[in-house]
């Protein structure tokens, strides 16, 4: 049991810089565990080419867009297509 005065006693807050500098030695990215049967290990490693060729796919296509024409933002490339529609002011 407590003896002696408990008000006024206050446990002490997580340091500010402890956190932060845990928060900063993590990696961004999916956490995986690395596949132990030799079937999992081709599946995983076919899909890892895969992913790599369609992102680098992507890329290209996004390349060859950017470079036919005049460089613009995307965002807003899009928002020309569609006008914002105006506000009517209450008079």
């Amino acid at each position: 049991m407590v003896q002696g005065k408990t008000r006024g006693l206050q446990s002490k807050g997580a340091n500010t810089r402890h956190t932060q500098k845990a928060a900063a030695n993590v990696k961004k990215g999916k956490r995986v565990a690395p596949p132990k049967k030799a079937a999992a290990i081709k599946q995983a490693a076919m899909h890892k080419n895969l992913s790599a060729k369609i992102n680098k796919s992507i890329e290209t296509q996004m390349v060859n867009a950017a470079s036919s024409g005049k460089l613009t933002i995307m965002k807003n490339v899009g928002s020309e297509a569609t006008p914002p529609a105006k506000k009517k002011s209450k008079s």
